[in-house]
């Protein structure tokens, strides 16, 4: 089975993240990988993660920061 070269998973956007994600279940729920394409199946899902998490946190944080920054002038009066 051949596997072209995958891009840096630190500069896909979460939609790509999230779709190779998909990718990588649906091809280890098929069971058709040999074990050592497995694990690296797993590796590669466990970096596709934690590149959501990160995502995820960032928006997180970038909204709880808004929402501070609009609620801020109502508090001062």
């Amino acid at each position: 089975m051949a596997h072209s070269v995958d891009p840096d998973i630190n500069t896909l956007s979460y939609e790509e993240a999230r779709d190779a994600l998909a990718q990588v279940v649906a091809s280890l729920e098929q069971g058709q990988p040999s074990l050592e394409e497995s694990l690296a199946l797993w590796e590669r899902g466990n970096a596709l993660a934690d590149r959501c998490e990160s995502w995820l946190a960032g928006a997180k944080k970038r909204l709880d920061e808004a929402m501070s920054a609009q609620s801020a002038p109502a508090d001062e009066n």
